[in-house]
């Protein structure tokens, strides 16, 4: 093996770290891979028996590349939505394990490690350098002396961007319930009292303060944010229908659904459940990125049907 295939091999190791970053900070799948990517151009480029960490010197870059896609899209402005706020980050979808099947445990650390959506949509209101530094410390333990250089701060004010960035987050992002058992048990609920157009059941398993994001993309009609459980009911009329052809997966390592029709994704959508009941929805309903996040493969997986 010569040297560039075991440098190859050493950032492959370091590889699924590098991309949990990446996604943690733009909640876009392809472009997380994008930024892994450009970490090991970088690598390549560089003198690698100069660097004594190599862990810590990838993670640097990545945080370089997330941070300058952070502030291009800042520049760029807001997605364009038919309504504003409604934006839902790229959704990691999973098979979801049966009741009795047996999970291993590797995999299961890390759906258990994975981020939901809820905190991705509240990372997405946080500045470049205020997620830069929640993400990096608060999630991977990056010291404050090493992002520092990155934000072109102190370590500080790098230290206050975290804290910001902390209040934010404990503020808007509901902590779910971890035990995917209760998750699965309010979700089923949830899902066929909207089948049955029972209303009352609906009401009982929605928090009164719930929240309920759908992004439809570039469709007119279909993003809609909503707020209270009397509000999500009035509307479930039209979830009804979609119902009928949803199927439970794991959305970000959290119970969720996936909408099939005529064997192509609809939506999929992330419930955060607190107390036994839901505190907020997150629905991708943007055809466009389900096809390209959702392959044939994916689809048959997660539902066990066969699609065209």
């Amino acid at each position: 093996m010569d040297g560039r295939d075991l440098l190859a091999e050493r950032f492959e190791e370091h590889r699924p770290h590098l991309k949990a970053v990446a996604y943690r900070m733009l909640g876009s799948l392809s472009e997380a891979e994008d930024a892994v990517q450009e970490a090991w151009l970088k690598l390549s480029r560089t003198d690698s028996d100069a660097v004594q960490n190599l862990g810590g010197w990838l993670t640097t870059v990545v945080g370089r590349v997330c941070l300058d896609l952070l502030r291009a899209r800042q520049q760029r402005g807001e997605q364009s939505l038919d309504v504003p706020d409604t934006y839902v980050p790229d959704p990691q979808v999973s098979a979801l394990p049966g009741r009795r099947e047996t999970v291993d445990p590797e995999e299961e650390a890390l759906l258990t490690d994975s981020v939901g959506l809820a905190l991705l949509v509240v990372l997405d209101t946080l500045s470049p350098a205020e997620r830069l530094a929640f993400v990096l410390h608060d999630m991977f333990a990056v010291p404050f002396e090493d992002i520092a250089p990155i934000v072109e701060r102190a370590p500080a004010a790098t230290r206050q961007l975290a804290s910001r960035a902390r209040r934010r987050v404990r503020d808007a992002a509901p902590v779910p319930d971890p035990d995917r058992a209760k998750q699965r048990e309010v979700v089923e609920a949830f899902l066929a009292a909207a089948r049955g157009g029972d209303f009352d059941a609906l009401l009982e398993l929605l928090d009164p303060d719930v929240v309920l994001r759908a992004d439809g993309g570039e469709v007119a009609g279909l993003s809609r944010l909503v707020r209270g459980a009397q509000a999500v009911v009035a509307g479930a009329r039209s979830f009804a229908t979609v119902a009928l052809a949803t199927h439970l997966v794991l959305v970000n390592g959290r119970v969720g659904q996936m909408s099939v029709v005529d064997g192509k994704p609809f939506s999929v959508g992330e419930f955060t459940v607190r107390d036994g009941r839901i505190v907020e929805i997150n629905i991708l309903a943007d055809h466009d990125r389900l096809a390209a996040l959702l392959d044939p493969a994916t689809v048959t997986a997660v539902t066990g049907e066969a699609t065209d």
